[in-house]
């Protein structure tokens, strides 16, 4: 089969971009996105022009890193797949595909289809740590946590980071992001002691980083590769709302020799 690609080429965060268009012939409707973009850079590079960048890492849908829009839709028109798992067989004969990099403020664009997404990581950061003692592995079932309590949390779990959420949303909100990272600890019995903190301090960094408000538009959930629900957005709210009526936990201090 053969494509249209109109691609976003940016050098880096301070140079303009502008849409550069290549053709894929002859690609195997069975080939990844991926594999098809590797195809074209081969080709690029064969003629001695500079390649497209894209970021990926595990190929399998596991990272996230693969993220980018394709037509307008984050990780493509398939839902619930990220790029790297999306085949040409999607798409049909003779499509013209558009891709650009995530769009937010706070997601700058490194090269190319490639953006810094280590907001996300200062984030979780400001999360903090569980501080309840982990020492050896526990025995099966030592610790009771209700059925439903444990799949929400694994649901939770679930958000690889990719930023698709933030690239759909059109206010550039990492709320399901947030949430998501936020509920997979406060459902847990070792997650509690930071919880009112936890959520106090993630969303104050989310603040920092300059996202957009979440208006519930619910973008962020269509295009999630895990099928995140905005259900654990109001989970956050709930949390934030709570932990707000509650003190700070005070600073600790070095223990005394």
């Amino acid at each position: 089969m053969n494509l249209t690609l109109r691609v976003w080429r940016q050098k880096n965060a301070h140079a303009r971009g502008r849409f550069v268009t290549y053709e894929a012939r002859n690609v195997s409707p069975d080939m990844s996105f991926l594999e098809m973009l590797d195809v074209v850079n081969e080709e690029l590079i064969g003629r001695e022009q500079e390649p497209i960048a894209f970021e990926h890492d595990c190929r399998e849908g596991i990272c996230g890193a693969c993220g980018f829009m394709i037509n307008g839709i984050a990780h493509g028109p398939k839902r619930g797949t990220t790029v790297c798992q999306l085949h040409l067989r999607t798409f049909r004969d003779g499509d013209h595909l558009t891709l650009e990099p995530w769009r937010a403020k706070a997601f700058p664009v490194i090269k190319d289809l490639v953006v810094d997404r280590g907001a996300f990581d200062r984030i979780i950061q400001a999360g903090g740590f569980i501080s309840a003692p982990a020492g050896a592995a526990p025995d099966a079932n030592a610790i009771l946590v209700p059925k439903e309590d444990v799949e929400l949390a694994f649901d939770a779990a679930a958000c690889i980071g990719c930023g698709a959420c933030v690239a759909a949303c059109p206010n550039a909100s990492a709320m399901l992001f947030t949430a998501a990272k936020v509920s997979h600890l406060g459902l847990l019995p070792q997650g509690q002691p930071e919880r009112n903190d936890r959520v106090r301090n993630m969303v104050a960094a989310m603040d920092r980083e300059m996202f957009g408000g979440c208006t519930n538009m619910g973008e962020c959930q269509a295009v999630c590769p895990k099928e995140i629900t905005i259900a654990f957005i109001a989970r956050l709210n709930h949390d934030l709302l709570a932990a707000s009526f509650k003190g700070r936990k005070p600073p600790r201090t070095a223990a005394s020799p």
